[in-house]
């Protein structure tokens, strides 16, 4: 609260009660406010991040036929919100925008790499525009804050945020960066992983087990930290392609397929994520630093479909609809929240970059991020959001989607895609599957939430696709 700020919107008085009182209540406020936190008052954090992880991809969010002990009692410890988004239907603009709390629009970081030609369909009526995966010159990570504040920050995983070492996270901030760097998805999940930022160790060994490993060896080098309050980022490449997982994980979900579950491989790469966090949560607990942490754990986008099994979503990565947007995000913070508390307030990815920076006492402008501190939401009081918006002006990897942006609103979700400038509209309370296109029933609320989502688009200066002729469907990538 700046509260010089609140008086200087005061209008002039002469009357020395008031200006008294004013004294009295300007004194008051003073000392009021928290000074900066102190190096033992500033609480651990660990961001986790997985790699294409469906909504429904864990048992606390409905899925019977997966196995995932430790991070529901992540969920039973802490607060699970259900209305969970990303910022982008793909990986990279979502990782720009936790890094930042910048909108991907706002980044130009709008699809996972270098958009391609592969990417275009013969039959596109919109170009895309031009974008780069990595974070532009002039942006300034939360590690770069948090270590400026006198944290130890450590990154340990996928960072797929530029193709160049100096993108990579020994560049934004960040001390320590194993297996960080410009790659989608890793070679292999297995040792030598033929991962330029991570050694071989034991052949045969799991990425997933190994940035345990590595996390939690770092985590007990407090002579090296100087017992300095910690960041840190571990970002599994799981569940992503390619499909491997430890055999005995395998077995466990074969003869298992259906609803739920398309294949006991991947329903492996889940239960080895979850016991990869199981074994980090226990290390924290023995370390007697558990209650001190803040952890988060969500995804970079909705689930693949020719994965997982998205239902009762539609669709999923690479489409604006819930199914490649709505996301897994549990946040355990016990000096802040309950357990086993559910929030149903609409959040997105940018959020989190502000609930890091709070966490850690720092102010900083709210018109330099688009997300909101999570704090009030967790400690059981409301807030106000007007709304969230999402922007992929792409064609995915697969082909099927369309160019698109949205707005939620409320419980009401619009879409404007850009081929034939058409718009949908769902009730997201009442049909979350979006199976119900309400515009043409509600003509005057979809006009003025399309009206609204331009206007951001233009207020971001988010890059929209162009109108092409035929003639020309066939020019060079943009880059």
């Amino acid at each position: 609260m700046d509260t010089m700020r609140i008086f200087s919107k005061q209008p002039a008085r002469t009357d020395s009660r008031i200006w008294i009182h004013s004294l009295i209540l300007f004194i008051g406020l003073a000392i009021a406010l928290p000074g900066p936190l102190t190096a033992s008052e500033k609480p651990d954090i660990l961001l986790i991040l997985t790699d294409d992880m469906g909504w429904m991809d864990l048992r606390v969010q409905g899925n019977q036929k997966l196995h995932t002990p430790a991070i529901d009692r992540l969920a039973a410890e802490g607060v699970r919100f259900p209305n969970a988004y990303s910022a982008s239907p793909v990986c990279s603009p979502t990782r720009g925008a936790l890094m930042t709390g910048l909108a991907p629009a706002r980044l130009q970081i709008t699809q996972h790499g270098p958009d391609q030609k592969q990417f275009w369909p013969e039959s596109r009526k919109v170009q895309p525009p031009k974008t780069s995966p990595r974070l532009p010159e002039g942006s300034v990570t939360i590690a770069e804050r948090l270590r400026e504040a006198g944290y130890a920050t450590g990154f340990f995983g996928k960072w797929h945020l530029g193709s160049e070492e100096s993108d990579w996270p020994l560049s934004h901030g960040f001390e320590i960066n194993i297996g960080g760097c410009g790659f989608g998805g890793p070679p292999t999940y297995w040792d030598p992983y033929r991962i330029p930022t991570l050694e071989p160790r034991n052949k045969g060994e799991y990425l997933t087990d190994r940035l345990a490993d590595e996390f939690i060896d770092w985590l007990g080098k407090k002579e090296e930290n100087g017992d300095r309050p910690w960041f840190a980022c571990l970002w599994t490449y799981n569940p992503h392609y390619p499909f491997e997982a430890p055999a005995d994980l395998v077995a466990k979900y074969e003869g298992k397929e259906g609803p739920g579950l398309k294949n006991p491989i991947y329903g492996g790469q889940i239960e080895a994520t979850d016991r990869a966090i199981g074994r980090v949560m226990k290390e924290l607990e023995q370390q007697g630093q558990l209650e001190d942490t803040l952890v988060i754990f969500t995804s970079d986008n909705g689930g693949w479909s020719g994965a997982t099994d998205n239902r009762p979503l539609r669709k999923g990565k690479g489409y604006i609809y819930e199914g490649g947007l709505r996301v897994p995000l549990i946040v355990r913070w016990p000096k802040v929240a309950g357990s086993g508390k559910i929030e149903r307030a609409p959040v997105i990815s940018m959020d989190l970059a502000a609930t890091v920076l709070d966490a850690a006492g720092l102010v900083v402008e709210q018109d330099s991020l688009d997300g909101q501190s999570l704090r009030p939401l967790l400690a059981g009081e409301a807030w106000d959001r007007e709304a969230l918006y999402f922007h992929y002006p792409h064609f995915a990897f697969h082909k099927a989607n369309r160019p698109a942006s949205a707005i939620r609103s409320g419980p009401y979700k619009l879409i404007y895609f850009y081929d034939d400038e058409s718009v949908e509209l769902y009730h997201l309370e009442e049909d979350l599957s979006e199976s119900i296109d309400l515009a043409p029933k509600q003509p005057e609320r979809a006009a003025a939430m399309k009206a609204q989502l331009l206007q951001w688009l233009e207020n971001v200066g988010a890059g929209l696709p162009t109108r092409i002729a035929a003639e020309k469907k066939t020019s060079e990538p943009q880059e």
